[in-house]
C-alpha cells in the first residue's frame, strides 16, 4: 500500500536559516518585515525578505546582523551590497535575498509590487519557532 505524506504547512516548513534571518531583524528592530516565497517566479533565490531600518546607520547594523546570524548557523553570506552608503543593503545568502532599505527607497522601489507573484509568507510563522527554540535553551540552563 502507498501512503502519500500531505505537506506541511508553510508556517512549519520555515528553514532554520530563515528563522535566524528573522529573528535577527525582530533583535534590530526593524520595520515592517515582509517575507516573500519566490520559488515560482525566479531561480535566483527561494526567499526574498525585505525589510526598512530609521536610519542609514540602522540599516547597516541590520545587515550587519543578519549576516552575523547566518555564519553563527554555518551559513555565510555569499555578498553583501550597498552597505557603504546605507540606503539599500543587500546580503545574499544564497537561498534568502534580505533587503534592508530606508523607507523612502523601499517605497521608490517597490520590490514588494515587482514580486507580488508569490505568496507572501507571515513573518510571525518565521520568528514564533525562533523564539520557542531560544526559551527552550534558557530553561534548559
Amino acid at each position: 500500500m502507498i501512503t502519500r505524506k500531505s505537506l506541511r504547512p508553510a508556517e512549519e516548513r520555515v528553514s532554520p536559516l530563515q528563522q535566524a534571518v528573522t529573528s535577527a531583524l525582530e533583535d534590530m528592530k526593524a520595520v515592517n518585515v515582509r517575507v516573500l516565497d519566490v520559488r515560482g517566479l525566479t531561480d535566483i533565490a527561494d526567499t526574498m525578505i525585505i525589510a526598512s531600518g530609521n536610519s542609514d546607520r540602522h540599516v547597516r547594523s541590520i545587515a550587519e546582523r543578519v549576516a552575523q546570524k547566518a555564519k553563527a548557523i554555518g551559513c555565510r553570506a555569499l555578498g553583501t551590497e550597498g552597505a557603504r552608503d546605507g540606503e539599500w543593503v543587500l546580503v545574499d545568502l544564497q537561498d534568502i535575498l534580505v533587503h534592508v532599505m530606508l523607507p523612502r527607497v523601499r517605497e521608490f522601489y517597490g520590490l514588494e509590487r515587482l514580486w507580488e507573484g508569490g505568496p507572501v509568507l507571515p513573518v510571525a510563522a518565521a520568528v514564533a519557532p525562533a523564539r520557542a527554540a531560544a526559551r527552550r535553551r534558557r530553561i534548559a540552563r
